[in-house]
């Protein structure tokens, strides 16, 4: 059995607040794993583009308030 049908099989049988519990440490695994993901690339330069852009946007007005 592979280790994704473990798991789903093991998460099919928590309770309610088990399943609760589950799902506020899992949004937080999963965050903290796309912070990192999002850090790396910021280091790395690969947003640089992205932002350039958006600044180039601001300078030209094409940008709307929230």
């Amino acid at each position: 059995m592979s280790n994704l049908k473990e798991i789903e099989s093991a998460v099919s049988q928590l309770t309610k607040e088990e399943l609760a519990d589950f799902r506020v440490w899992f949004a937080e695994f999963d965050a903290e794993i796309w912070d990192r993901q999002f850090e790396e690339d910021v280091a790395a330069g690969r947003l640089n583009g992205l932002a350039q852009q958006a600044l180039q946007h601001l300078g030209e007005r094409r940008c709307t308030d929230l």
